[in-house]
């Protein structure tokens, strides 16, 4: 846990990965950031522009030539001094530097997340670009990119804040309605004009929320699950569009006993492929406890890819087999395995309820790709408008339309309560970009960071 006492300590970490590299970047921030770059380079370079220096330790030996960038605060990524070491990216080089920062009075190396941090509570960042960074960091698509990229940006902190000045705003005029009755200047139909503005904030709210579910889906990636009887070929097409040898696959009915994720990137469009173990009755404890948990991550599924074996299984009758709650309201297609003597010359109607594909034979995957690809860029449908993107923002969302539609509807409360309900809408929009109440978050949020971050 990061304190207020341990955040005025000057902290130094390797912000660049790991060693050896061409290059490690090491960087500092606090407030005996200049003492630290004086002692290394002899002086502190102009503020913002590259400087060669020889890094030097307190014994006058030289460490390593270096390219070095001072930034001044608060015009820095912190808000405080902030230094930056662009060494050779050798481990003894790495070593020999941060040795000699850890020797500097009230430095320490940095916690997770720490630099980041300071940069909130500095106000440089709020937590929806704090977590719009984190995201960019951990993004491995070029649509996770872009919607991270946006959300650090500050479009989507940008958005709740205006909602949070416009109830401010509201709660205003209603009190002024019922404290300056009597004044000329205080139009006797401001209540009217509130309440209808707040109906119109609901609604957005509500809109957004909506929208937003692409956000999250994009955040997380789709959840398509194999499912099918035992040797149907799930896990063959799981190592098959994975490209790699991911799941065991053998003769003997039952092999996959446990959940095998496979993460792939379609199209630019993050998808989790699940591969489970086959439905069936047995009396294998293990086996049934796979069974169990292919049917749980089958509920929780954004689509399931039902596994059918070319002989014995109706086509009219794929699913048979699986539990009619996860049926009805999960979407589902049927794909006929083991189809080795298809020829793939040309495309199949993925319009089509079931799609034939082979692992053995070139092209033999195309289409159920092609069909994979589709299915994500229609099920998250990127939008240029800011986007909710994580469980705590849909938290408070929810929290600020409740208050809302509470305030709009019970017109029979006096105009005090409902002003109060206002209040408690803009300050759940406030916990979203951290203006307000968010301290028992902080530590959950920037825990995940990593080191030099």
């Amino acid at each position: 846990m990061i304190t207020g006492q341990i955040m005025t300590d000057t902290i130094y970490a390797l912000s660049s990965g790991a060693v050896p590299s061409g290059v490690a970047v090491i960087r500092v921030s606090g407030p005996e950031t200049q003492a630290v770059v004086r002692s290394l380079c002899g002086d502190v370079p102009p503020v913002r522009k590259a400087s060669v220096r020889v890094l030097r330790d307190g014994e006058g030996t030289a460490l390593d030539e270096a390219l070095v960038l001072f930034f001044e605060g608060p015009a820095s990524f912190t808000g405080e001094d902030v230094a930056e070491f662009h060494c050779h990216g050798g481990r003894a080089v790495v070593a020999a530097v941060l040795n000699t920062l850890s020797g500097f009075q009230g430095c320490r190396p940095a916690e997770p997340g720490e630099f980041t941090r300071r940069a909130f509570e500095k106000g440089r960042l709020d937590l929806t670009e704090v977590e719009g960074l984190s995201d960019l960091i951990a993004a491995e698509t070029e649509q996770q990119r872009r919607q991270a990229l946006r959300q650090m940006g500050g479009a989507l902190g940008a958005l709740y804040e205006d909602w949070r000045k416009r109830l401010i705003h509201m709660r205003a005029m209603i009190e002024a309605d019922f404290d300056f009755a009597d004044e000329e200047d205080v139009p006797g139909s401001v209540a009217d004009e509130v309440w209808a503005e707040a109906d119109q904030l609901a609604r957005d709210i509500a809109g957004h929320l909506e929208t937003s579910k692409s956000g999250e889906r994009l955040r997380s990636g789709l959840q398509v699950v194999l499912m099918g009887a035992p040797n149907a070929g799930k896990s063959s097409l799981l190592n098959a569009l994975a490209g790699r040898d991911v799941a065991i696959v053998t003769e003997e009915a039952g092999t996959t006993r446990d959940v095998i994720e496979v993460h792939l990137d379609l199209g630019g469009y993050p998808v989790t492929l699940i591969d489970t173990a086959g439905l069936r009755q047995t009396d294998g404890i293990v086996e049934r406890e796979g069974i169990r948990r292919a049917e749980e991550r089958g509920r929780g599924a954004d689509l399931i890819l039902w596994a059918v074996e070319p002989e014995g299984v109706k086509p009219s009758d794929p699913d048979s087999g699986l539990d009619d709650s996860i049926r009805s309201s999960v979407p589902m297609r049927s794909v006929r395995t083991k189809q080795d003597e298809i020829r793939f010359d040309t495309r199949l109607d993925q319009s089509a309820e079931e799609i034939s594909c082979s692992t053995k034979v070139e092209g033999g995957m195309r289409d159920l790709l092609d069909f994979l690809t589709r299915f994500a860029q229609e099920t998250i449908s990127i939008s240029e408008a800011p986007l909710a993107t994580r469980a705590r923002h849909r938290y408070f969302l929810n929290e600020a339309h409740a208050c809302l539609i509470k305030a709009v509807e019970l017109k029979h409360l006096p105009e005090e309560l409902r002003a109060e309900d206002l209040r408690q809408a803009a300050d759940a929009l406030g916990r979203i970009t951290g203006r307000i109440d968010v301290e028992d978050l902080l530590d959950v949020i920037f825990r995940d960071f990593c080191i030099g971050k």
